[in-house]
């Protein structure tokens, strides 16, 4: 199963502990599988030691941050839950601490986020490896990687502290932040997730550095909310190929034309016409009518063989599986109800929350894979709601999914929108003359 260590490591001593009744089955080995990771983090000692070992806590971190792990998977929504988990129900076979909730609520307060951003970046790693066979590999194979880039607000925290009483139920200062996150399409795992301290930052503020690690080829997803042509430019500096829509109004001058038809056209053009405001770099432009509606797509993919204009319109559409793992986190796993006001804890719910992300993202993966199905046509709240209730029965969820899945609808073709781009035979294309210019000066107007 997916979440199972690789069989050639032999399972820790720990690990081969009965876990509690609460937690059997596949449930329990997801948690099996979260304690393991969180046992390869370093040792912990005692807070003003000097980084040497001294008196070991009465909570050791090893529980905090499993408890806070557990707490989330089991769909728990407070700090106080968390205390009930170690003192009063017991966390798998560790003992029951002696402690008051006032002092779960200081070690988190002062526990801070490395911990589990350490433990995001060693589960997702292991989940890329494991979703290896499972990938998307037919949409833009050109690509080393195909990311999407967005942005999402955290909901409102409650008046509870002093400092926040006196503002009003809609004041921005009641905001925590947000959150900027790159998404990899071909796994379905988060890539790279950033706190925001400004919700109002715009998004493009946070956006190169949000790419700047990426292999190079790799192809960037972005809706408007990104569209500058100084960004545009600097993605094909950095050598990344880019898919954006076209923003009404913008500016632009055709210099040749592979195809036109009707309503239908791919070609390059420069992006602004203005001199107070141009792109460096020449990029093409699809442009296809269905219905009434027309959709404009820019790419600096040049080549419509390499990047048909189906393929363009398939590409765009999967930018909205970020948000629907944005929907996941927040709705699904309970970020909307954050447990603090406090930021530190708030982050460390955020974290905690990823982590059981990248898991339930990966079981949808493989049991698509090998359904053979796509991803999106295995319901994730119906795998959310249904794991428990497999699980208590002990059976395994993923052989139910696979062998029921379509009889009990688990599988149905999803309901996402499909856009349909025309087919042009590439035998139709016009080809760039030698030695055409690509490149000239730009000019930023500056916008803000």
């Amino acid at each position: 199963m997916l979440v199972d260590m690789d069989t050639k490591k032999q399972p820790s001593s720990v690990l081969s502990t009965e876990i509690s009744n609460e937690s059997d089955g596949f449930i329990g080995q997801i948690e099996a599988f979260l304690r393991e990771a969180v046992e390869s983090l370093e040792p912990e000692f005692v807070e003003g030691s000097g980084g040497k070992a001294g008196r070991p806590r009465v909570l050791p971190g090893l529980c905090l941050w499993s408890g806070l792990l557990v707490c989330v998977l089991r769909g728990f929504n407070s700090q106080l839950a968390l205390w009930r988990l170690l003192t009063v129900q017991r966390l798998w076979s560790y003992p029951r601490f002696a402690l008051s909730d006032q002092a779960i609520y200081k070690r988190l307060g002062n526990g801070g986020t490395a911990v589990l951003e350490q433990l995001f970046e060693q589960i997702s790693a292991l989940l890329s490896e494991r979703l290896e066979p499972y990938k998307e590999t037919q949409l833009a194979p050109f690509a080393s990687e195909i990311m999407a880039l967005d942005g999402m607000t955290l909901d409102k925290i409650a008046r509870l502290l002093p400092a926040l009483r006196q503002l009003l139920p809609g004041d921005s200062k009641l905001l925590p932040g947000k959150l900027a996150g790159l998404f990899d399409i071909r796994r379905q795992q988060w890539r790279r997730v950033q706190y925001v301290a400004n919700p109002n930052e715009n998004d493009k503020v946070t956006a190169r550095e949000m790419v700047s690690n990426l292999p190079k080829g790799s192809l960037i997803l972005a809706d408007l909310g990104y569209f500058g042509f100084a960004w545009f430019d600097d993605l094909t500096d950095m050598r990344y190929w880019w898919l954006s829509r076209l923003r009404s109004k913008t500016s632009f001058v055709p210099i040749h034309t592979y195809f036109t038809n009707g309503s239908t056209f791919d070609g390059i053009v420069w992006l602004g016409k203005y001199r107070s405001d141009k792109a460096a770099y020449a990029v093409r432009l699809v442009q296809f009518q269905v219905g009434s509606k027309c959709y404009q797509y820019i790419t600096n993919v040049h080549d419509p063989v390499l990047l048909p204009m189906t393929d363009i319109a398939k590409l765009y559409a999967r930018r909205w599986d970020i948000e629907l793992a944005f929907k996941l986190i927040k709705r699904h796993l309970n970020l909307h109800l954050l447990w603090s006001c406090k930021t530190t804890v708030i982050l460390q719910q955020v974290w905690a929350v990823l982590i059981i992300s990248q898991i339930l993202q990966a079981l949808r993966m493989e049991i698509a894979g090998r359904a053979e199905v796509e991803p999106y046509d295995v319901s994730m709240q119906l795998l959310i709601e249904y794991l428990p209730i497999l699980a208590a029965n002990g059976q395994d969820p993923i052989a139910v999914f696979i062998e029921y899945g379509r009889k009990a609808r688990f599988i149905r073709p999803s309901s996402r929108l499909k856009t349909q781009a025309p087919t042009i035979p590439p035998d139709q294309f016009t080809p760039l003359p030698p030695g055409f210019i690509l490149s000239r000066k730009p000019r930023y107007a500056g916008k803000t």
